[in-house]
């Protein structure tokens, strides 16, 4: 797990992601702020999900606010007292480098103007860099895209 920062109106916001072992992207957060709650938050949405399971270890940076996130997502239940939760700046080179690839995408562009806009727009940088991850295996077509694109055609 680590955070980025990005801007919006000129002011920095944290885009907090998580990686597996292998690369795969877990989960990923737009947050104004880089503290404990944001962090507590973040876990809670990546644990939650239907896809994800129970990590066997977290590793991090060493900022404080996410160690006391962790902790006490222990201690609500909300994370395994087995996780070993590893906190050293270079073992969070896989994420670190996968930060490259979306940074890639957000530098050219003019700036993001309001936190709902950026969370739009990242989670389809994210939900592309996952395809060309060969992460998403297929692609499920929802009704309102089949009836844009009969719309486009006729």
């Amino acid at each position: 797990m680590d955070e980025t920062y990005i801007k919006i109106k000129g002011k920095n916001a944290y885009l907090y992601r998580t990686v597996d072992s292998s690369g795969k992207t877990i989960d990923f957060m737009v947050s104004e702020k880089r503290d404990k709650r944001a962090a507590r938050k973040f876990f809670r949405k990546a644990l939650k999900s239907e896809h994800n399971q129970s990590p066997r270890v977290i590793t991090t940076d060493r900022y404080p606010a996410t160690e006391m996130a962790i902790l006490e997502e222990r201690y609500y239940g909300d994370i395994s007292c087995r996780t070993e939760h590893r906190m050293c700046k270079y073992l969070n080179n896989i994420v670190e480098q996968d930060h490259r690839f979306i940074k890639k995408k957000i530098k050219p562009m003019l700036g993001f103007k309001t936190l709902e806009s950026t969370e739009k727009t990242i989670a389809g940088i994210e939900i592309m860099h996952m395809i060309k991850k060969r992460q998403i295996k297929r692609i499920i077509c929802v009704n309102s895209e089949v009836q844009f694109i009969s719309d486009i055609m006729n």
